[in-house]
């Protein structure tokens, strides 16, 4: 089947009331028929049988399946959000005197890992430029275990050539972890390109309309064993009700992906030129800098355009204030549109170098493009950078 068939049709197996929809198992925990069975569960770690939600659970266990299958991975473990899974995969394969590879340009919450909580295990990092992969390979170190990276990036949209960074890897034996939050599987699998395990926090597009928390880890079924130890045993586990919400939506996942890409596309070429703007960024607009590797290894520019306001920090938050319908809020990934200003919200955290030094810039704005009427989504922009 095609992925589009697979994301409907994989469910839990059908139980004796002949549910069409798939069934939410909102319970804690499992009973067993007999002392020796249950005896049984807890000696054997790999036994197939589920014991207490914290370690498995059949809802859980769908969406799990499910991204797998989209991704093209032979296991994964799901968690409560999104920092989660990232902080998880740390914990399970970085150790007191290893050393990761970053790059520079990530999510505020995991720059914040990064640099202000793994050095109390005694993990180190040191972070590279995407717009310079060639650098990469001169911060690795003899302790070195991991590389992460985002691509596209939040939020400046960068772009990294995957097969050329998984080659890094392999020559040198370290984990490469990428996180395909902006583009979810059904416009990249990163596995195809050489990555070991996916991250995602399903929070934005899985989801897709800004309801609930989850995020979900794929790849090699050794290395999530040991993920799914980590996380059984230190509990950010997902809950069953946010599963079930969850793959419902991977149902919609092509098609939305599809349109939001449809939109953002549209959006980008419409602001283009526009004298308001420095510049405006997005994967499939001829312009990026990465344009070449996103057509090789993205089936669309995915649903999130950046664009540059010349009046900077303060142009930011005028552009914002003036909106009249359009979302003003940190999420992203929902049906409908959503403006943001990094620089005063998700990575005000960051100091000024270091904000720079990730292409966030005072007057930058992500826009999380939603399914509504394209029109009306640039028309509203247009009324806002008017004022």
């Amino acid at each position: 089947m095609r992925p589009e068939t697979i994301a409907i049709r994989t469910q839990t197996e059908r139980t004796a009331e002949k549910e069409h929809s798939t069934p939410l198992f909102l319970t804690s925990s499992f009973v067993y028929d007999s002392a020796e069975d249950m005896a049984a569960a807890f000696a054997d770690d790999s036994l197939d049988v589920n014991i207490y939600s914290r370690f498995s659970n059949p809802t859980v266990d769908e969406f799990i399946k499910k991204v797998c299958l989209l991704e093209g991975a032979e296991d994964g473990i799901a968690t409560g959000t999104g920092m989660a899974a990232v902080f998880s995969t740390f914990m399970t394969f970085l150790s007191s005197g290893d050393h990761i590879v970053s790059a520079s340009a990530v999510f505020g919450s995991t720059h914040t890992i990064l640099t202000k909580y793994l050095n109390r295990w005694g993990i180190d990092y040191s972070y590279f430029d995407m717009n310079h992969p060639d650098s990469i390979e001169a911060l690795i170190k003899p302790n070195t275990k991991m590389l992460y990276v985002e691509t596209p990036s939040n939020p400046g949209l960068d772009i990294i050539d995957l097969d050329y960074v998984a080659a890094i890897c392999k020559k040198h034996s370290i984990l490469f972890v990428v996180d395909n939050c902006f583009a979810t599987p059904a416009i990249q699998q990163p596995l195809k390109f050489g990555a070991d395990l996916v991250v995602h926090s399903a929070t934005k597009f899985i989801d897709g309309q800004g309801r609930v928390l989850g995020g979900v880890v794929v790849g090699n079924k050794d290395l999530i064993k040991q993920l799914y130890l980590f996380v059984r045993n230190t509990g950010p586990s997902m809950s069953p009700f946010n599963a079930w919400v969850l793959s419902k939506s991977l149902e919609t996942l092509y098609v939305r992906m599809d349109k939001h890409a449809e939109n953002a596309l549209y959006i980008a070429k419409k602001l283009e030129g526009n004298p308001a703007l420095e510049n405006v960024k997005y994967p499939f607009l001829p312009s990026h800098p990465h344009y070449a590797i996103a057509q090789k290894q993205m089936k669309n520019g995915g649903g999130v355009l950046t664009f540059e306001l010349k009046s900077g920090i303060e142009g930011g938050r005028k552009f914002l204030n003036s909106l009249t319908w359009l979302s003003m809020t940190n999420n992203l990934g929902d049906t409908r549109t959503i403006a943001s200003h990094p620089a005063s919200t998700t990575h005000s955290k960051l100091s000024e170098a270091e904000r720079d030094a990730v292409g966030i810039t005072p007057g930058l704005i992500r826009l999380s493009v939603g399914l509504e009427h394209p029109d009306d989504i640039v028309e509203e922009i247009l009324q806002a950078l008017a004022h």
